[in-house]
C-alpha cells in the first residue's frame, strides 16, 4: 500500500485509527528519525490491519453497504505522524499531544529534518515547512528559497531533495491484513504481539474497544469522560478496567469479546448502569470502609463482580447487612490478592457464584480458593506503602476510632484545616533506626507505620518513640492505644524495636479480625447512609520523605500540571499481577492518562528488571536529567533552560 493511499484512506474513513488506552505517544525525536528514515529510503516496518465486520447502521467509513471496518493495528504511531505531518494537523478522532508532529522543518543544505525554532530557522530561508514541502509547487518553493535568484548547481540540487521528500507519498509499505469472519479477538491479539513482540502489548480490552468504536465511534469519548469524572474526585482507573466492568453488566461474562456481541445501544446502555454501580460501590467503600481516595483503594478487580451483583439488584442495595457481607467480601479479595493473578478465570467464578447463590455465594466461592479467611499476625509483616495491608491499616486508623497523637481528634472525614490532611508517620524515626543498624525492610515495616495530621507529622518529626510516646500518653490518654501502640515504656527503646512490631502485629491482628467478623454477621453499625450519586472522595494525600532529585521532579511535575505519580510504590506484573520492583515514581496511567505509556523514575535497575518493565509496556528512567528531557519533548517546551527541547544531543530550540 502506497503511503497517500493510507492517508487517502484515513480522509474517506476506510482506514480507521484504533483508538488504542495508550493514544498517540510518539516525542518529537520518534518523528525526526521517522521522516530521516524515509528521506533515507530506509526501512520502517510494516502494517497490520484488521478487517472485521461492523454493524453497517452504526459504522463509521463509506463501505456502509458490506459492513467492513479496516482497523490499523500495528503502524498507528508511523501512520499519524505521516498524516500530522503532510496534512498539518492531526486526523479525525485524534487523542495526544499534536506538537509532536506539527512545524516540522527540513534544511536543504544540510538535509536534517528539525522542528522550528525561531532563533535558528527565522531568517534562514533554507529550513523549509515540510507540510509545505508535500502541499505547494517545488519550483515555487525553491524560488522562495533563493528569492529569485537561483545558482543553477545549487536550485537542481535543491529541488531534487525537495522532490525526494515529495515522492515519500508514493512509497510502497508492505501490509499484513488479517481477515475472515471467523477470527477472534483473542486470535488477532495473539497475531498481533507474536508479530510486534519487541513492542508494546496489545490487549484484548485494546482490541475491543477498537471494534466498539468502529460501530459507535463516540465510545472511548463516553469511556473517558466517565473516567475523568472519578478522576476529579481523587479515584485512577484504567479503561481495561472499566471494560471489564461494563462487561460483567452487560454480558455476565468475564471475557472482553462478549462485549462485540452486543448491540450498540446495548453497550450504551450497559455503560451507563456500570457508572451507577461503581459511583454506589465506590460510596459503600468509602463511607463505611474509610477507603475514600486512588492510594488506598485495593481490591478494584472485584469491582466488575460487584458491579454485575448490583446490577441484577436493581441498581441498589440498601439492606445493611447484605451491605456488611459484600464488604466482607470485598475486603478478603483485596487482602488475598484474589484478582492479581489469573483476573478472567476469577472473575467468571466469582460471577457465576453471584449468579447462583448472591453474596453467600461468592462468599463460600472466596472460601474454597482461600481455605481460612483468618488473618495472621503475619500478614502484617510487610513493608512499604505498596502492600496490600497498607490499605487495611488506613482503613482500621479511618473506622476504629484512632486518634491524633498530638491533638487527640478522631482521625475522620470531617477533620478541617489546612493542617488536618493524613500523612503516613513512621513511629520509629527512619534516621534512629538506620542509625541504630536496622535494614530497610524493618525500617519501613507497615507496624511502623501509623496516620498522623499534618501538623502532627510535623512536630513530632525525628524525635524518638520514647519522647513523644510520653507527652502523648500524659496530654492525650488513650490514643496511643487507638493506634494499636502499646504503653509499655520499655517497647519504647529502640533495642526492643523487634518486639515492638511484634506487639502491633499482634493488635493489628485482633482489629481486622473483629471488624471482619462483625461485617459477616451484620453487627457493625455506620454513622452515614450510603448514596447513589457520584462518589465524592475525601482528600488524604499521603507524603514521606522523599530524595532531592524526586523532589524536583515531583515540583516539575505540579509546576507543569501533570498526573501526580505514585510514590515508592511496586510496578505489578501485567499478566500476574506480581510485583516487579519498586519505583520511586510512577505513573502506570502515563504522564498524561490515556494518551502516553506508562512512565516509572527508578535510580537503581538491573537487566532482568528492565527487561520486565519494558515487557510491561513501561518507560523507564534510572536518572532524572533523561526524564525530564522526555517531558521536554512531551510538553513541546525547554524545561531545564539549555535551549534545547529534549536530549541535547539530539534536541532542537524551543
Amino acid at each position: 500500500m502506497k503511503i497517500s493511499t493510507a492517508l487517502d484512506y484515513i480522509d474517506n474513513q476506510e482506514l480507521a485509527l484504533p483508538e488504542f488506552q495508550r493514544g498517540y505517544v510518539w516525542n518529537r525525536s520518534q518523528v525526526r528519525s521517522l521522516m530521516q528514515s524515509l528521506y533515507r529510503n530506509d526501512p520502517v516496518g510494516t502494517l497490520l490491519i484488521w478487517t472485521t465486520e461492523a454493524d453497517a447502521e452504526q459504522m463509521r467509513g463509506t463501505d456502509k453497504g458490506s459492513g467492513r471496518v479496516r482497523l490499523l493495528l500495528d503502524g498507528q504511531q508511523r501512520i499519524t505522524s505521516l498524516y500530522g505531518i503532510v496534512n498539518g494537523h492531526a486526523p479525525p478522532f485524534f487523542q495526544g499531544n499534536a506538537k509532536s508532529f506539527t512545524n516540522l522543518h527540513f534544511n536543504v543544505d544540510t538535509e536534517i529534518f528539525e522542528f522550528y525554532g525561531p532563533v535558528k530557522m527565522q531568517d534562514d530561508p533554507t529550513w523549509v515547512s515540510v507540510t509545505r514541502i508535500f502541499n505547494d509547487d517545488i519550483d515555487v518553493v525553491v524560488d522562495d528559497i533563493h528569492g529569485g535568484e537561483i545558482d543553477r548547481a545549487r536550485g537542481f540540487t535543491h529541488m531534487k531533495r525537495l522532490n525526494d521528500i515529495q515522492s515519500i507519498l508514493n512509497r510502497d509499505i508492505h501490509v499484513d491484513d488479517i481477515t475472515g469472519k471467523d477470527r477472534t479477538i483473542d486470535e488477532v491479539v495473539e497475531i498481533f504481539n507474536r508479530i510486534n513482540s519487541g513492542g508494546t502489548k496489545l490487549s484484548a480490552g485494546d482490541l475491543t474497544l477498537a471494534r466498539i468504536c468502529a460501530d459507535w465511534p463516540q465510545a472511548r469519548e463516553n469511556l473517558m469522560q466517565i473516567k475523568s469524572g472519578w478522576s476529579k474526585h481523587g479515584y485512577e482507573f484504567t479503561l481495561d478496567w472499566l471494560l471489564r466492568c461494563v462487561t460483567a453488566v452487560g454480558t455476565n461474562q468475564a471475557k472482553f469479546p462478549g462485549l462485540c456481541d452486543l448491540e450498540t445501544d446495548e453497550f450504551v446502555s450497559a455503560l451507563g448502569a456500570t457508572e451507577k454501580h461503581v459511583d454506589f460501590l465506590l460510596n459503600l467503600v468509602g463511607s463505611r470502609l474509610g477507603l475514600d481516595h486512588d492510594r488506598v483503594l485495593g481490591g478494584r478487580g472485584a469491582f466488575a463482580a460487584l458491579c454485575w451483583h448490583v446490577n441484577q439488584s436493581g441498581g441498589y442495595i440498601g439492606d445493611h447487612a447484605e451491605q456488611q457481607r459484600i464488604l466482607y467480601w470485598y475486603l478478603h479479595c483485596m487482602m488475598w490478592g484474589r484478582y492479581s493473578g489469573s483476573v478472567e478465570s476469577m472473575l467468571q467464578r466469582d460471577l457465576d457464584a453471584f449468579e447462583a447463590d448472591g453474596i453467600d455465594g461468592a462468599i463460600e466461592e472466596l472460601r474454597k480458593w482461600r481455605g481460612d479467611l483468618t488473618v495472621r499476625s503475619s500478614d502484617f509483616d510487610w513493608s512499604t506503602k505498596g502492600a496490600r495491608f497498607y490499605p487495611v491499616l488506613y482503613m482500621l486508623s479511618r473506622t476504629r476510632g484512632s486518634r491524633d497523637l498530638c491533638s487527640g481528634f478522631e482521625l475522620k472525614q470531617d477533620l478541617l484545616g489546612k493542617g488536618s490532611d493524613l500523612h503516613v508517620h513512621h513511629i520509629f524515626p527512619k534516621a534512629l533506626l538506620y542509625k541504630n543498624g536496622f535494614d530497610r525492610k524493618d525500617v519501613n515495616a507497615l507496624a511502623n507505620m501509623c496516620f498522623l495530621t499534618a501538623e502532627c507529622n510535623l512536630k513530632i518529626s525525628d524525635r524518638p518513640p520514647t519522647d513523644y510516646m510520653e507527652e502523648s500518653a500524659e496530654h492525650q490518654p488513650g490514643a496511643l492505644e487507638s493506634q494499636w501502640i502499646t504503653t509499655d515504656r520499655d517497647l519504647w527503646e529502640t533495642d526492643r524495636f523487634h518486639d515492638f512490631l511484634t506487639d502491633r502485629r499482634e493488635r493489628l491482628t485482633k482489629a481486622i479480625n473483629d471488624l471482619l467478623d462483625g461485617l459477616y454477621a451484620g453487627h457493625e453499625h455506620f454513622d452515614e447512609e450510603v448514596g447513589t450519586g457520584s462518589s465524592i472522595a475525601i482528600e488524604a494525600p499521603i507524603e514521606d520523605d522523599v530524595s532531592e532529585d524526586v523532589a524536583s521532579l515531583l515540583e516539575l511535575v505540579i509546576e507543569h500540571e501533570l498526573r501526580a505519580p505514585f510514590v515508592d510504590d511496586e510496578v505489578p506484573n501485567p499478566e500476574t499481577g506480581e510485583p516487579i520492583a519498586t519505583a520511586a515514581l510512577n505513573w502506570p496511567d502515563g504522564l498524561q492518562p490515556g494518551l502516553t505509556e506508562p512512565v516509572a523514575y527508578m535510580p537503581s535497575v538491573d537487566g532482568e528488571t528492565a527487561s520486565a518493565l519494558s515487557a510491561a509496556g513501561y518507560r523507564f528512567f534510572t536518572k532524572s536529567e533523561p526524564l525530564v528531557w522526555y517531558l521536554e519533548d512531551l510538553l513541546g517546551i525547554d524545561i531545564d533552560g539549555d535551549q534545547v527541547v529534549g536530549d541535547p544531543d539530539e534536541g532542537h530550540a524551543p
